[in-house]
């Protein structure tokens, strides 16, 4: 009597393998025109080498490219959280000013008693206070002589 052979079915397929994804990739990106930019692209290498070139080439491109270098590098100083807190208090202060704004239309100028008043007010005194020390540190740096970034960012001294 013969042996009863364990066999279990194998299951079906239910995702492509790798070649057909390949191959519906390619289809799509035929079918979408990327293959036939993609060859453009590569056949036309020099042209476009020339015009990205002579585009890099000014003076106004090479200073926006700086600027955004010296732009991320100071962004790269300053920590998330930090950053984070910033972006928030630019969000709430926008905020603010816009409903300040509308309400301040509806009301009449505080005066002289008003203004004096305010003067007065701690509350007030302490909310402005860290906008004046930022004003201040903002205008000792800009009373500065400007230096070459690199000479900042590097800590190498520049030779002009």
């Amino acid at each position: 009597m013969a042996e009863r052979m364990n066999y279990e079915v194998p299951p079906t397929r239910t995702e492509p393998n790798a070649g057909e994804a390949l191959n519906t990739l390619l289809e799509n990106l035929h079918k979408h025109g990327f293959i036939r930019l993609a060859n453009d692209l590569v056949c036309a290498n020099t042209d476009i080498a020339k015009v990205l070139v002579s585009g890099l080439n000014r003076p106004g491109s090479q200073s926006a490219i700086q600027n955004i270098s010296l732009l991320l590098m100071a962004l790269s100083r300053v920590p998330p959280e930090r950053f984070n807190q910033l972006l928030m208090a630019l969000t709430d202060g926008v905020n603010a000013l816009s409903q300040a704004t509308q309400d301040e239309q509806k009301q009449k100028a505080p005066g002289i008693t008003g203004i004096i008043r305010l003067l007065r007010d701690d509350e007030f005194w302490q909310g402005i206070s860290p906008l004046l020390s930022g004003l201040r540190a903002f205008s000792t740096s800009m009373e500065k002589s400007p230096d070459k970034p690199i000479s900042r960012y590097s800590g190498k001294e520049s030779h002009a």
